[in-house]
């Protein structure tokens, strides 16, 4: 009889396990602490790129039977994941809306949780066995800066790891000069000195008129 009825507790905990990582999130408050403390990478399915961040969809994983009663009561909504520790430039925004496409599949795994949105490092599969870390390329092709990890606590090793990551990623955009980084060349330099200088404002000023008249 003990033996048939750990063996009952043991089937719950399964089932319930089963149902914990079978549920559809719909909003960020409905993910367990547990997952975010211990950084659980979660599937989902791209809707739109916002200024506030990515509308995902979150695909659950699919369990016979499990699934099936989970779907009768599900709700819909949509999750708000952003790019943890990257503060976008206006071309990061349009390098998003050019590189991702609608209902695209994404993971992003759990580092923080901010009032309604999510910190993650976001990952698109770029071939079958290669990916591509959001959050890093963009700083690599200087479309960003790097900033505060929201949702991790500043002494953990983890936050100082990945920072360490952004920050490299930063620096080779930094060191090519790309994006952001990009340095005016002499030439350009030179032209706005001119365009500048009120004497030189002036002078056209005072050929338009001229032409006008």
């Amino acid at each position: 009889q003990s033996l048939s009825t750990g063996m009952a507790v043991a089937g719950v905990l399964v089932l319930a396990r089963s149902v914990r990582m079978t549920t559809k999130f719909t909003r960020a408050s409905d993910i367990p602490v547990g997952f975010v403390e211990k950084n659980v990478k979660l599937r989902g399915r791209l809707h739109h790129i916002t200024e506030k961040g990515l509308e995902v969809e979150h695909i659950p994983i699919s369990v016979p039977f499990v699934t099936s009663i989970q779907r009768k009561w599900q709700s819909k909504g949509l999750l708000l994941v952003r790019l943890a520790g990257v503060e976008l430039a206006p071309s990061g925004m349009a390098w998003l809306q050019q590189e991702l496409k609608p209902k695209q599949i994404i993971w992003f795994q759990l580092l923080g949780r901010e009032d309604l949105a999510l910190e993650c490092l976001v990952l698109v599969n770029k071939g079958r066995f290669l990916s591509v870390c959001l959050n890093e390329e963009i700083l690599r092709q200087g479309l960003g800066r790097t900033a505060p990890i929201e949702g991790l606590h500043h002494d953990s090793r983890l936050y100082w790891k990945l920072h360490k990551r952004l920050l490299q990623a930063e620096l080779k955009a930094l060191k090519k000069s790309k994006g952001i980084w990009r340095e005016e060349s002499y030439s350009e330099r030179i032209r706005d000195c001119i365009s500048s200088n009120k004497f030189i404002q002036t002078l056209k000023q005072l050929v338009n008129w001229l032409r006008g008249s």
